[in-house]
């Protein structure tokens, strides 16, 4: 994998119901040079949020149980109105899922299963954006 990005200690939240793809984009993440935080559901993943202080950037899957990524979205948009972290989803619930999102809500979106290298450059573009 071509280094595109450096973390350099950025906190990132991943908010995913699927083990295996915490523990894949954490070791990912990690290497790279970001701190990360997992979370299992959206009911974690916001106590993290609040908890933990500032995250620049939550990687948030839709479907998912207590809290699903729209509810997530929902609650960090009200929140957060400065200091809102930047938001990418990651779903299996299709084009029509994604669609769903409120406009501006998030910085980007992708289908699963996603090719890792394109999703690291989606990260990089949204670090590198302002609200």
């Amino acid at each position: 994998m071509v280094n595109r990005i450096e973390g350099n200690g950025r906190k990132v939240l991943v908010v995913d119901d699927d083990l295996a793809i915490r523990v894949l984009l954490e070791a990912v993440l990690r290497r790279i040079g970001f701190d990360v935080a997992l979370a299992e559901d959206g009911a974690i993943g916001l106590e993290k949020l609040g908890k933990n202080g500032k995250f620049d950037l939550v990687l948030l899957d839709l479907m998912m149980p207590k809290i699903n990524g729209y509810e997530f979205i929902d609650k960090v948009t009200k929140d957060y109105r400065t200091g809102r972290p930047h938001i990418i989803v990651f779903t299996a619930a299709g084009q029509r899922g994604v669609d769903k999102i409120p406009p501006n809500a998030v910085c980007n979106a992708i289908l699963k299963p996603f090719d890792l290298e394109k999703f690291i450059d989606m990260i990089s573009d949204c670090l590198n954006q302002t609200h």
